[in-house]
């Protein structure tokens, strides 16, 4: 392996263990994200309020597109992937409901 080659695996190596880092980052964080949805799900399943809330959740989705603007993350990917998140809470909310 050349110098330039030996280099470019250290980079390599140094963002790939940023990258696994991140994912866990990213993973603990949705499951402290679930952790409060779960109990707004069960708050309103214990007031008969409705498992969605369309309001809050445009509301929501354009400020997470105004943050991914800000941190220079494609805010269509950013909406599809709330959209994502927003989904499988309603359903957690729908199986408190029932």
């Amino acid at each position: 392996m050349t110098d330039t080659t030996q280099r470019a695996a250290e980079i390599l190596a140094e963002h790939r263990a940023s990258i696994d880092r991140l994912d866990a980052i990213l993973i603990y964080t949705l499951g402290e994200r679930f952790k409060h949805t779960q109990a707004v799900g069960k708050l309103k399943a214990e007031h008969a309020l409705p498992p969605s809330d369309p309001a809050r959740e445009a509301k929501q989705i354009a400020r997470l597109e105004d943050f991914a603007k800000d941190a220079d993350v494609d805010p269509v990917f950013a909406k599809k992937l709330l959209n994502f998140i927003i989904a499988e809470v309603i359903q957690h909310h729908k199986q408190h409901q029932t």
